[in-house]
């Protein structure tokens, strides 16, 4: 009896947190979407009309094509950015490695608001930046606050932290023995990196894309204190539904072609990307 109770609740537990707070939170906004809401409230009546509204009025498709496009470039950047930091962690850090790690975490005992308003300050037309610039007798960079370059700025200050530590958790589990028996064969630093590194971190690297690609994609406070007027993202058009505008109904409508893409796009990965090449033990044999 404890032999089977034991395994019941160490996967019950966390199946029950799992279902009470990603899956009927889930359900419960597909059942949103197919009502309609008028005056700030829910008429429950079963209509496709969120669905056609999204389909058919043309901003909400640039919203989205705007913010895949955001989020594809972000993504890259901070994996660009990542691995060099990561792998140089790992090859220099020695016993420091956990606390070059942890300094990437600092960021993170503030609160995104108030880090995305230093970055203002940072960049903005009276900020340190242009502060500096005025002070060497040079003209203020005025091309920079309040566009996508800005907002992408923003979201890579605040998403490249989080791929450098999945990064760095990758290549810590590494064996880099198969580095030194590449180079005895003849490999240079370059080809062993390019065909035995990168290949066997690759699922780390896909997992670390994917924590910056999916909360860039319903990013709302980079784009609203650091993007212009005409850098307006799918996030943000999403949360203007459950607030000022009170269309709670096609916010909720947004939020399931935003899930059901960002799905789309993990199973286009898993298709197009061989995982069991990548170091993914994850799958059974069979």
């Amino acid at each position: 009896m404890k032999a089977r109770l034991a395994p019941a609740l160490f996967l019950g537990l966390p199946t029950a947190f799992l279902v009470a707070l990603f899956v009927l939170p889930l359900l419960s906004m597909l059942v949103l979407s197919v009502w309609r809401t008028e005056s700030y409230h829910i008429i429950r009546e079963f209509n496709l009309g969120n669905y056609h509204v999204l389909a058919t009025e043309g901003a909400y498709m640039t919203f989205l094509v705007r913010s895949l496009v955001m989020a594809s470039v972000v993504s890259l950047i901070c994996t660009a950015l990542a691995w060099p930091i990561a792998y140089a962690i790992i090859l220099y850090g020695g016993r420091y490695r956990l606390l070059l790690t942890l300094g990437f975490a600092v960021p993170f005992l503030t609160g995104e608001v108030l880090r995305i308003i230093a970055l203002q300050g940072l960049l903005g037309p009276i900020g340190l930046l242009n502060g500096v610039l005025m002070a060497l007798g040079a003209a203020p960079l005025r091309v920079i606050m309040y566009t996508n370059v800005a907002s992408a700025i923003g979201l890579v200050y605040l998403y490249l932290p989080i791929v450098v530590t999945v990064i760095y958790l990758s290549l810590l589990n590494f064996d880099q023995r198969l580095i030194d028996a590449a180079k005895i064969f003849g490999a240079s630093p370059a080809r062993a990196f390019i065909e035995v590194t990168w290949p066997l971190n690759l699922f780390g690297t896909l997992i670390g894309f994917a924590l910056c690609f999916i909360p860039c994609l319903s990013a709302t406070l980079a784009p609203r204190f650091l993007g212009g007027p005409n850098g307006t993202l799918y996030g943000m058009a999403m949360a203007q539904q459950f607030g000022e505008s009170g269309t709670w109904a096609l916010g909720a409508a947004m939020g399931v072609v935003l899930f059901a893409v960002s799905v789309l796009l993990v199973v286009i990965v898993a298709r197009l990307v061989d995982l069991r090449r990548t170091g993914f033990t994850g799958f059974g044999r069979g």
